[in-house]
């Protein structure tokens, strides 16, 4: 299948979907409304990954160090009562097993990528700060994507503080972790990229990327529904081709929870495995 029959068969696709494919630091070989935004789900935590171990790097977080589990967060919108996360909207039991108890810094961003904690992911952004996270989306090169508030801070959003990404932005992002780890750059020194090319790779949600790909497969990736919403993106590291990253952003009504309704697996994150097969099968013939 060529780029052109590719992008004509996701014509056919409700709402809106985007691609980038291309090597680290080389340009894309195909992309498909790659600055296109879309609400960013639980791909926003790749950024908040990068503050953190930013934060490590400079000494300012220690990894390592306990951190008290509580589920209560300020909100972004000043002056807004402090919100909470829903138990039963969360993927990770284990980081709700500690509430009222303490646990490593490193651990809880570890939850926050392999099993998507929100949880986690509010702890930690209550660690680092949002104006660290804009600093990694903006030390990547990223153009418009946002992490204006933490997940379930309803009172932000419904002010129009929201958390956006392009698909462009994502693949600047994993592009420079996976530059990253071979040389210095401008994320994190080689070893910092490398663990959290680790964390991404120990990702336990293999339904959209990485089931397009051969069973065994190296993938670094992240993604993140919602009712509508489907991404994934991704650095795969093929044993007999360069490094390539993917990312596919979808809004749809595809992406509709599947017939048991639980988000997980449905027609968009079959449409995300398709295209990944797609893209593996052309893997020596990506540009640069």
């Amino acid at each position: 299948m060529t780029w052109e029959e590719l992008d004509a068969h996701l014509d056919k696709v409700p709402g809106t979907v985007s691609a980038y494919v291309g090597r680290p630091g080389a340009r894309p070989t195909w992309t498909r409304r790659a600055d296109a935004t879309h609400y960013a789900a639980s791909t926003m935590k790749l950024a908040v990954l990068v503050a953190l171990f930013r934060a490590a790097e400079t000494g300012r977080l220690d990894l390592d160090a306990p951190v008290p589990v509580r589920n209560s967060f300020d909100s972004a919108l000043p002056g807004a009562p402090r919100f909470a996360n829903a138990r039963d909207y969360d993927n990770d039991e284990a980081v709700w097993d500690r509430v009222g108890g303490d646990a490593p810094l490193r651990w809880l961003a570890e939850r926050m990528i392999v099993r998507s904690s929100n949880l986690a992911t509010n702890i930690c952004i209550g660690q680092v700060g949002l104006p660290a996270v804009a600093q990694a989306w903006a030390l990547a090169g990223a153009r418009h994507s946002v992490t204006g508030r933490g997940i379930e801070d309803f009172a932000a959003r419904d002010s129009g503080i929201d958390n956006l990404v392009t698909a462009a932005d994502l693949a600047a992002l994993l592009g420079e972790l996976a530059l990253g780890a071979t040389r210095p750059g401008p994320l994190a020194p080689p070893s910092a990229c490398a663990a959290m090319l680790d964390v991404l790779a120990a990702q336990e949600h293999r339904e959209d990327l990485a089931a397009g790909l051969p069973d065994g497969t190296r993938i670094a990736h992240k993604n993140g529904w919602v009712r509508g919403v489907r991404h994934g993106a991704g650095v795969v590291f093929p044993d007999d081709a360069p490094p390539y990253t993917i990312v596919v952003c979808t809004t749809t009504d595809l992406a509709d929870g599947g017939a048991d309704d639980d988000e997980v697996e449905d027609d968009a994150c079959r449409l995300i495995a398709h295209v990944s097969e797609r893209v593996w099968a052309a893997r020596h013939d990506l540009a640069g």
